[in-house]
């Protein structure tokens, strides 16, 4: 049920942030929800290194480089971010956001890139968003955080965090909403989580992924498009 709310939130245009520790999945997983993107749409990604293996037909890989010995011919991400913008996407896929690059990342997905996605380390949802933050100011732009608070919630739809479970497996462990700001701070609603019930006898552990008693604010955009999906999908608990 997770995987089919995901599926069609790319398809229907959320920009998606997936948040998670280091070897916990997130390339993986954004490879996953990048070959959900509709065929025909132009897509754009941006990486450290080549690493996303999409299908399109219409996709442009570009490839950040380092400085030569002599610390010249460096491309950036922010750099690359910033020319894509003039290539005319539809959607811009960012391996991951480590720098300054997350403001022109957020500037996209508010001036008509809807369906955009991206990574970056952080080990829950709330401490995504604060890295977030943090990342934005590495920009340089002498912005007030209640700004780039409003930013950030105008921008990201979804929140998705992935986690390396102690007997290896990685799992999505939680989706959550932003659901705007209120008093400054930006809010959240937890739509969907991964309980840890404990281990079997091989030492594998037991949980199950549960529904949260929450409908996403958007769902009746999604209803509008003609990709409503059932809502007992948001009734939980459900086993794994």
């Amino acid at each position: 049920q997770m995987a089919e709310f995901l599926r069609v939130c790319v398809q229907q245009r959320r920009n998606v942030l997936i948040s998670g520790g280091t070897g916990s999945g997130k390339t993986t997983l954004l490879n996953v929800l990048s070959n959900f993107i509709p065929d025909g749409e132009r897509i754009i990604t941006i990486e450290d290194a080549a690493e996303l293996r999409l299908a399109h037909a219409n996709l442009i890989s570009l490839e950040a480089r380092p400085p030569n010995a002599e610390g010249r011919g460096q491309v950036a991400i922010r750099d690359l971010v910033k020319n894509a913008l003039r290539m005319r996407p539809d959607r811009i896929v960012v391996g991951e956001c480590r720098g300054g690059e997350a403001l022109d990342m957020l500037q996209a997905m508010n001036t008509g890139h809807d369906g955009s996605l991206t990574t970056l380390h952080a080990n829950s949802p709330r401490d995504a968003l604060a890295r977030l933050e943090t990342l934005v100011l590495m920009a340089g732009m002498d912005l007030p955080l209640s700004a780039i608070r409003e930013q950030i919630a105008s921008a990201i739809d979804i929140v998705v965090q992935q986690a390396r479970l102690p007997d290896g497996r990685r799992v999505v462990t939680g989706i959550v909403e932003v659901a705007g700001t209120e008093s400054g701070r930006i809010q959240i609603q937890e739509l969907f989580r991964y309980d840890q019930l404990g281990r079997d006898g091989d030492g594998r552990v037991q949980g199950r992924f549960c529904a949260c008693n929450a409908v996403p604010a958007f769902y009746e955009t999604l209803a509008g498009a003609g990709a409503a999906l059932d809502l007992s999908l948001f009734d939980g608990p459900r086993d794994a």
